[in-house]
């Protein structure tokens, strides 16, 4: 996988136009949790950012990199052992 050698830069009003969305499964307590939701430039790329610092650093994944993970994440690959 090549990633790019600098941070990607995303303009305010990209960011802005963003349609997050958090997982139904929090727990509504205010702890941790990751938004996620799509560019809309056409790209189907997603973005995700941490929902109690949403002016903080942005992670944009491809398409297939997102589905990737959902596909994973509907696997079990990141249950983590307690």
């Amino acid at each position: 996988m090549n990633f790019p050698k600098t941070p990607q830069e995303l303009a305010p009003d990209e960011v802005a136009g963003i349609a997050w969305r958090v997982s139904t499964r929090t727990d509504g307590g205010g702890g941790s949790c990751v938004e996620a939701g799509p560019l809309r430039d056409g790209s189907g790329r997603v973005a995700v950012r941490h929902s109690h610092h949403p002016e903080g650093a942005l992670i944009v994944y491809t398409r297939a990199e997102w589905d990737a993970f959902l596909a994973g994440a509907k696997n079990g690959e990141f249950d983590f052992a307690d």
